[in-house]
């Protein structure tokens, strides 16, 4: 004769939690001592360190000069600190007579002598990002690059 099966026993249904109940549950994140805290905004966008500097220019010179160095020196101690950091070029040059070809062609060579500088000073070419503004500037000196330290 057969022996009548038996069915386990199922689980008592929980009702599932939300996920505002789960992350409730959790305790509040913490950041270890010593650990960089988390950057704010969407993920991988860059993130203003300082305010930056501009390094002026004398009307129509694309050379770097010991000024500009010394003023150099401080964003190279960091650079050099912290591999994370980025440095953004922004160059600007007053038009010679309404030429915006010849203020984009200055800008960008005194955006080069600039990185070439820092790439001399042992900072990763890729670690730059170079722009090369011409006569747009609204604000300031014609004549200048904007250094700005970024982080990643």
């Amino acid at each position: 004769q057969p022996t009548p099966q038996v069915a386990p026993k199922a689980a008592p249904q929980v009702p599932a939690r939300t996920e505002q109940q789960r992350t409730a549950a959790l305790p509040p994140a913490t950041t270890p001592p010593g650990a960089p805290a988390p950057r704010s905004g969407s993920g991988g966008a860059a993130a203003a360190v300082d305010g930056g500097f501009s390094l002026s220019f004398a009307a129509g010179n694309t050379d770097l000069n010991d000024q500009a160095r010394s003023q150099l020196a401080g964003t190279l101690q960091r650079l050099k600190a912290d591999e994370a950091l980025r440095v953004q070029l922004l160059a600007y040059a007053a038009g010679d007579g309404g030429s915006s070809s010849q203020a984009r062609r200055v800008s960008l060579s005194r955006a080069l002598a600039v990185r070439s500088y820092l790439i001399d000073q042992g900072i990763r070419s890729t670690r730059m990002d170079v722009r090369a503004l011409g006569d747009t500037n609204k604000d300031g000196s014609p004549d200048r690059v904007d250094v700005r330290v970024i982080g990643r």
